[in-house]
């Protein structure tokens, strides 16, 4: 059993270091440093970083990547990246922009940033809302029960109060909903614009 425990423990190690790696022993045995370059980019990466993380991966086979071979892929990757499309779907997900990208490309990224990181703020909002208005429900839901197996506690209008003030949220949560879904509609055709 321990022994077994032993072999878990290694393979699980094993993994884990695996996973801190950039790129596999193989790629960098093969040094297509301008097609890395270019898959970094294409993804966003900071470049100090991803290429730190390479020159780590790469100890282990004893390689050292080619930094303006890299550079070379990189900025054509970059170009790919830095696009209205890419910058919505950067946003839409929550991401926040890493300032990546070159002059002549950063406005039209920030455009679909901007519109997706606007989806996202209002999908999160209108979750929020839906979660608050379930909350509220299910506290009218408690006070209702609440006055019908005590009409005691109800004797000076307490919970009577409470449950208008519980249905005024609930109407207040419902506005807010209608509110935001509008918002998020028009976010949504104005996502379109960016559509391959």
């Amino acid at each position: 059993m321990l022994r077994l425990l032993s072999i878990f423990a290694v393979v699980g190690i094993s993994l884990f270091l695996t996973s801190c790696y950039t790129i596999s022993k193989k790629e960098c045995l093969a040094g297509d440093w301008k097609g890395i370059g270019f898959t970094d980019g294409f993804n966003g990466y900071q470049p100090q970083a991803r290429f730190e993380g390479h020159i780590k991966s790469c100890k282990r086979v004893k390689v050292v990547p080619n930094l303006t071979l890299w550079n070379q892929g990189y900025k054509k990757g970059l170009l790919r990246y830095c696009t209205g499309w890419s910058g919505l779907w950067e946003g839409q997900h929550g991401y926040s922009y890493n300032g990546l990208c070159p002059p002549k490309t950063e406005a039209e990224f920030l455009r679909g940033h901007e519109v997706g990181y606007r989806q996202y703020s209002l999908k999160s909002k209108l979750e929020q809302l839906e979660d608050d208005y379930e909350d509220e429900e299910k506290r009218l839901k408690e006070l209702g029960e609440k006055r019908k197996k005590d009409p005691e506690a109800d004797r000076y209008n307490a919970v009577s109060f409470e449950i208008q003030s519980s249905e005024r949220e609930l109407r207040r949560i419902n506005d807010e909903q209608s509110r935001v879904r509008t918002d998020l509609n028009e976010a949504e055709q104005e996502a379109r614009q960016f559509e391959r």
